[in-house]
């Protein structure tokens, strides 16, 4: 290696958006939550970059995008470029997409729900649900032909065993959102690539309004809802707890909402967050 490879390497490395990243690691950190550690999320977020060229390079072209997609990040409480939080290029600026696993671990973290229930389902399952009902009656044939996606549903279980509100979307719902979302008819859409993921993702959107979520875990649970119906005993189908979310299947990185706003006080001047379709 040359002198002056090392030199442009070394310049490079300096004067990339991973410097930037650096410089601005007061602001970044300011934000997080206490059970999340800087040097950590510091050191996730400029190997996110290094992984990823393409990243990297729509970084350093746009890095006010980089950094309020990282501060949105942080003050979420996620782990940049991991299935709670993407950072994805899109054009000229980076994004930053809240996952699936991001939204539940939210809930999760306010303590009120011991379990989180989320389901897509397809036309040739069967689905049975009414107001009166505490949760729906869903028996899909895994092995078998489930046609296409028709909707999906979420509910959480409190602590004292009852459900939160039950959400439902429907294949026009789904539809609505799809064409909302920026890019969706790409190949390269998280919308074609993972469809089911994405539906996931929508109606766990939907079930935010219903239930406690938090940036911080908290140590107590959270106070339960009065109107909440108690259910008997061993009913109702399996939820998600909190330790299965590290074994589920990765849907790939899934769109979530933007807002637009000014850069903060010293960052670079090309900050210009993006928008997209809340799903």
């Amino acid at each position: 290696m040359t002198e002056n490879t090392v030199s442009n390497a070394v310049a490079v490395r300096d004067n990339g958006p991973e410097a930037i990243v650096r410089q601005h690691r007061d602001d970044l950190t300011l934000v997080l939550p206490t059970h999340v550690k800087g040097e950590t999320w510091m050191r996730l977020a400029t190997g996110a970059l290094r992984r990823d060229e393409n990243l990297r390079r729509t970084a350093a072209r746009n890095p006010g995008s980089l950094m309020n997609a990282l501060l949105e990040c942080a003050r979420l409480g996620h782990e940049p470029g991991t299935e709670a939080y993407y950072l994805v290029p899109f054009g000229n600026e980076v994004q930053g997409i809240e996952g699936y696993r991001g939204i539940v671990e939210r809930i999760y973290r306010a303590g009120a729900v011991k379990a989180v229930k989320a389901e897509v389902v397809y036309e040739n399952d069967h689905f049975e649900y009414h107001p009166g009902m505490d949760r729906p009656e869903h028996k899909p044939d895994y092995f078998g032909d489930r046609g296409r996606i028709v909707g999906a549903y979420a509910y959480g279980v409190f602590q004292d065993g009852s459900t939160s509100k039950v959400v439902l979307i429907n294949r026009a719902y789904i539809d609505k959102v799809k064409k909302e979302s920026k890019g969706s008819d790409r190949a390269s859409s998280p919308w074609v690539k993972w469809e089911e993921g994405m539906v996931l993702k929508t109606v766990a959107r939907r079930l935010e309004p219903w239930v406690p979520t938090a940036v911080e875990w908290r140590n107590e649970p959270a106070p339960q809802p009065d109107s909440a119906p108690v259910l008997p005993a061993g009913d109702g189908p399996a939820a998600i707890a909190p330790a299965a979310l590290e074994d589920d299947v990765d849907e790939g990185p899934i769109e979530a909402e933007f807002v637009d706003d000014e850069p903060s006080a010293g960052w670079p001047s090309a900050a210009q967050p993006g928008s997209g379709a809340r799903a």
